[in-house]
């Protein structure tokens, strides 16, 4: 089987890029062939691509398209007209937490294109609704993570040392984050706090720690997707705040890694933890109620400890082994 991933793709990332990435991979370790096709670029090429895309996609079977909302759009429009010209079996993953005011204000542009494929994907029960909302059909497959044992840490003392890998954007909301850490630093004069990452928030981020007088808090700036255990590893607590999310892959990241996360509730991520057995959630931009959850876990170190091997379970079911038979099954292909 041929498959081409169409994507707005930027290698040695998270997010999107990186799902389609373990894609990928995992198709061509099972000997199939995958390449990507990225439709990230300026203006004027994006005009250009679509007569390049059908091209391309002439020599494959499949054709998996990776959109969200916004922008982000754009690999649904390239990749349904290339389908369908084509003749191809083409296949849809929506990504993103935005979807139900995007399909909202777009009402046509979605149904123009949603509705012309042979499949549609959505990582969890949460999108799921939204398409029912828009008559729209779907299967849900979650986002895929590769397990390796050798990468989770079970840590003798959960202490305060905080990480957070979201990128630093208006939508992930690390000033909530900040403003959480400086009530926990107020208790807990030893605790630290890594922000991994970057984006068009960062300088004002930085001197908003600068500004609340915080101690311990590094920036690293971006690092490479490939880095991001190495920088999980030497952190106790995982913290995202996002005021909009779908089915972050970071929260499996921290899973597989051993620390118990802390998520603001919203989106899919309540399909994903379950609050007080896998994990904690707070109210969306309550940095009081996430101060305090973040006290919680190092003052209740058993029960805490007991959270992370019940998240270390349930994130088997995100494993490849796992995902597959549902993926070839929206590709045609039964294995």
């Amino acid at each position: 089987m041929k498959v081409l991933l169409i994507c707005n793709f930027k290698p040695g990332t998270g997010g999107i890029s990186g799902q389609v990435e373990t894609l990928q991979c995992m198709l061509r370790r099972e000997g199939h062939i995958a390449d990507i096709f990225s439709t990230k670029a300026s203006t004027l090429r994006r005009l250009l691509m679509a007569p390049k895309l059908r091209r391309v996609a002439a020599d494959y079977d499949v054709l998996h398209i990776h959109c969200c909302s916004g922008f982000g759009f754009l690999p649904a429009v390239l990749g349904v007209q290339a389908g369908r010209s084509l003749g191809k079996r083409t296949v849809l993953t929506y990504h993103g937490g935005g979807a139900k005011p995007f399909f909202a204000k777009h009402k046509c542009l979605v149904h123009r294109y949603l509705t012309r494929t042979d499949a549609n994907i959505v990582l969890s029960g949460f999108l799921g609704k939204v398409f029912d909302r828009h008559g729209l059909r779907y299967t849900v497959i979650p986002n895929i993570t590769e397990l390796d044992g050798t990468l989770f840490r079970q840590r003798d003392v959960l202490k305060a040392n905080y990480i957070c890998t979201r990128a630093h954007e208006p939508l992930y909301n690390i000033p909530c984050i900040l403003r959480a850490f400086g009530e926990v630093q107020a208790a807990r004069p030893e605790a630290t706090l890594t922000l991994v990452g970057g984006g068009s928030d960062h300088e004002r981020l930085k001197l908003m720690a600068q500004d609340m007088g915080l101690r311990n808090v590094t920036f690293t700036g971006r690092v490479d997707n490939s880095e991001i255990y190495r920088q999980l590893d030497h952190a106790d607590i995982f913290l995202s705040a996002p005021t909009i999310d779908n089915m972050p892959v970071s929260i499996l990241e921290a899973m597989n890694a051993g620390l118990p996360v802390i998520s603001s509730r919203v989106g899919g991520v309540p399909y994903m933890i379950d609050d007080g057995r896998t994990g904690l959630l707070f109210d969306s931009d309550n940095h009081r109620e996430l101060a305090a959850k973040m006290l919680w876990i190092t003052d209740n170190q058993t029960a805490a400890k007991a959270m992370v091997q019940q998240a270390r379970s349930e994130a088997d079911r995100y494993r490849w082994e796992n995902i597959r038979d549902k993926i070839y099954t929206v590709y045609g292909l039964h294995s």
